[in-house]
């Protein structure tokens, strides 16, 4: 790359916040709905529809018209949808989702990175909510965070676990253990796609968890088929399971402790047993591969979310896994052109064995 190539990408960089905002705040300003109902209104118009100035509003919509997310007339003046009007609605729905995630959860945060880089937690909660931990802690107290974090984590797991559950093989018959399964919503998830006799699920996580876990079991009818333990994934993970499911938990820590958790689940796990990984991954080269998460995730987990963690490579994984004591079965990646354009993460499926 030469040194003008490196600056214009350097330009790339310093513009990332205002692009971002400029457009969320077309939506979040009403703009982009009015053109929806109303295509053709001019700046004055729109000023008047979402009460703001005509002139602050034909500033933000020259970075859409540049954009080609809508169309300008110099005509008349007005303005309307241009490629934005070809984007279904729930695809659109997704995107704001995730762009609400940015603004609330980590565009404040991610001011304090390098600080949270040094320290290894998350400074940024710290000086803005004066709230000691992680964002996962942090969602149980402050309502803003926990809305736009829920509601984009729900979108995302509901593309997601199913992928998941079509590359896993759970025989039939078996004791199951969803290892940091929250409120039992992946145990119910599980049951319900690989449903089988004799087939058991229990959800493993914080003991404050357990009554809204079973109550989740009650209102599915599957009280019988479910259960909860309680505990800490770093003293010791239950035994006598057939499969251990790991989802969206790994990313959260870094490798020393990815292996101890691992290493639980692998005393855990009847030989023969199988554990089944869900983690957002990177290639070796991420320069030729689609490597979107290194975009994303090491910077939100650092500086948002734990203060550590955070995508590995492909290898990595494996090699944890293996340093653990498990053998390596199968990995299925997901294929870049089968998944939204607009996904961040590329997910992983590791699958390993506990031999004899």
């Amino acid at each position: 790359m030469t040194p003008e190539a490196t600056l214009a990408r350097f330009r790339e960089y310093m513009v990332g916040p205002t692009r971002f905002m400029n457009l969320m705040s077309c939506f979040e300003l009403g703009i982009i709905d009015e053109l929806r109902k109303n295509p053709g209104l001019t700046a004055a118009k729109l000023g008047e529809a979402v009460g703001a100035k005509s002139d602050a509003v034909e500033q933000l919509l020259q970075l859409l018209v540049k954009e080609e997310f809508l169309a300008y007339d110099p005509g008349s003046g007005g303005y309307s949808l241009d490629a934005l009007a070809a984007v279904e609605s729930a695809d659109l729905e997704r995107v704001l989702a995730m762009m609400d995630l940015v603004k609330v959860c980590i565009l404040r945060q991610i001011f304090y990175l390098t600080e949270s880089v040094r320290a290894g937690t998350v400074v940024g909660l710290k000086e803005l909510y004066g709230f000691d931990g992680t964002l996962f802690e942090a969602v149980a107290e402050h309502r803003d965070l926990r809305e736009s974090w829920g509601r984009c984590m729900d979108a995302g797991t509901a593309r997601v676990d199913p992928w998941f559950f079509e590359n896993v093989d759970i025989p039939a018959g078996s004791r199951v253990l969803d290892l940091a399964g929250n409120t039992g919503l992946g145990a119910i998830l599980a049951y319900r796609l690989k449903e089988s006799p004799g087939l058991r699920v229990t959800t493993f996580d914080l003991p404050e968890k357990e009554e809204e876990c079973l109550r989740n079991f009650r209102e599915h009818g599957l009280a019988e088929q479910c259960s909860f333990i309680g505990g800490d994934v770093f003293d010791k993970v239950p035994e006598g399971f057939d499969v251990v499911l790991v989802k969206h938990f790994l990313t959260l820590f870094d490798k020393s402790e990815v292996v101890k958790i691992l290493a639980n689940v692998h005393k855990a796990l009847n030989v023969g047993g199988q554990v089944n990984v869900l983690v957002p991954v990177f290639q070796d080269d991420v320069r030729e591969f689609d490597s979107r998460s290194v975009d994303f995730y090491p910077a939100f987990f650092l500086g948002c979310a734990m203060g550590q963690g955070g995508p590995q490579k492909l290898s990595t994984w494996q090699a944890c896994l293996e340093e653990s004591g498990f053998e390596m079965t199968k990995v299925t990646v997901e294929d870049p052109a089968a998944i939204p354009a607009d996904s961040l993460p590329l997910q992983a499926v590791l699958c390993a064995t506990k031999t004899a």
